[in-house]
């Protein structure tokens, strides 16, 4: 059991942006900065003046950087099952090493040692050692705007994959047919089918080197309408990301601190049979002042709530409340957990948070759930956190000295 829970701390400390304790935050600065010198010196070693005077201290750098990576490797084999606890021993294990982040961990630091072993391909070693550059993604667990490209493209693949599946087929299609207009006036230039790739990609992604070009007065003409096209073709997935932008900042900025008081104004629903409404007219509910029935819903009509109205099961209840204050020391956040949180795949009763917090809300593929004490959360749900806030305590009860 103790070497269990060894093993839970080890991972914590080894997972990125888990800062709850002083040794997590200190590996996850010591990590990076690691990381950067690793960076700095090894381009540093590319400037031959920069070599003459400081290369053995720039040598040394990059060993000792290069030897904590490899130290940080084994520490995520010996805590991969709590990376991946649905899975067993060997195959979360099996999991890691093969997973994107597994492969940039070992390429980290596994050429430089290749050399000792394979003199002949130490050229081919050290390109590999530009996988080490990957790492710097892991900052993204500090910053949830880093993040966002990678929501959007996930969000938007579908629409991604389907411009550049017309971008290819535009780029083979004008291929083919420049050669049939410059073939024979350029047989050394376009000499076969694919001998057009190149230009067509320069002209549609509108670089245009300008090492192949046409000469025919049809194959300009062709060129200028691909180039118009080719401006086109590019806006298309730029748009795609802009607007997928653009919804991930709103949803941001709607589930941010304060962010969803709009919201919580109105709520909506159902009356159950169980529910202590259900039969009764809305003058004998006893609605706390403040709170109003906006609307009932019955079926496909919409009820205009008055005194009389009796309320059944199945009617859909919208109530609004006034807000208490224009500031409430209260904010709700908003956190999504991922499989490193330290939340995750814990019961709620468990989990380490502050008395001034308790969770509010779950949510769940799509559906909210009311939170407690036995509830285990797993990784993707979103957890809705109501804290007092400190600056607005302090402004209500300022402390005199």
């Amino acid at each position: 059991m103790k070497t269990e829970i060894n093993r839970e701390k080890l991972f914590r400390m080894v997972s990125v942006g888990v800062v709850d304790e002083p040794i997590n935050q200190a590996y996850d600065i010591i990590s990076t900065g690691a990381l950067l010198l690793n960076l700095a010196a090894s381009i540093m070693l590319t400037f031959d003046k920069l070599e003459a005077g400081f290369g053995p201290i720039l040598v040394a750098i990059e060993a000792v950087t290069v030897l904590f990576f490899g130290v940080d490797y084994v520490l995520r084999l010996i805590t991969a099952n709590y990376l991946f606890p649905e899975s067993n021993e060997r195959d979360s294990l099996f999991r890691y090493v093969f997973s994107f982040s597994g492969i940039i961990d070992l390429l980290s630091f596994l050429p430089y040692y290749l050399p000792v072993f394979f003199p002949a391909g130490i050229a081919a070693f050290r390109m590999f050692r530009v996988v080490r550059i990957f790492r710097l993604f892991r900052i993204n667990a500090y910053y949830d705007s880093l993040n966002v490209i990678t929501e959007v493209i996930i969000s938007k693949k579908q629409q991604l994959l389907s411009s550049v599946f017309i971008i290819l087929t535009l780029m083979l299609a004008s291929s083919l047919c420049m050669y049939s207009l410059e073939h024979e006036a350029q047989p050394e230039v376009f000499t076969n089918a694919f001998s057009g790739i190149w230009w067509s990609a320069s002209t549609l992604l509108t670089v245009g080197y300008g090492d192949i070009y046409p000469v025919t007065t049809m194959g300009r003409v062709f060129s200028i309408i691909i180039t118009f096209l080719g401006v086109g073709m590019v806006a298309i997935p730029t748009g795609i990301i802009s607007a997928g932008f653009v919804e991930q900042y709103q949803q941001f900025k709607k589930f941010g601190d304060y962010g969803i008081e709009q919201d919580i104004r109105f709520i909506r629903f159902p009356v159950t049979r169980k529910d202590k409404w259900a039969g009764k007219s809305i003058s004998r509910i006893g609605l706390p002042q403040g709170c109003i029935i906006a609307a009932v819903q019955r079926g496909q009509e919409l009820v205009i709530p008055n005194g009389d109205v009796v309320l059944t099961p199945g009617d859909i209840i919208t109530v609004g409340a006034e807000p208490v204050s224009k500031e409430l020391p209260v904010r709700v956040r908003q956190i999504t957990l991922r499989k490193n949180h330290p939340w995750t795949d814990n019961a709620i009763r468990d989990i380490d948070i502050s008395r001034q917090s308790y969770i509010l809300m779950v949510k769940r593929s799509g559906a909210a759930h009311i939170p407690n004490g036995s509830m285990v959360l797993h990784d993707g749900d979103e957890v809705f956190v109501l804290s007092k806030d400190k600056a607005a305590r302090e402004k209500q009860n300022p402390i005199v000295s």
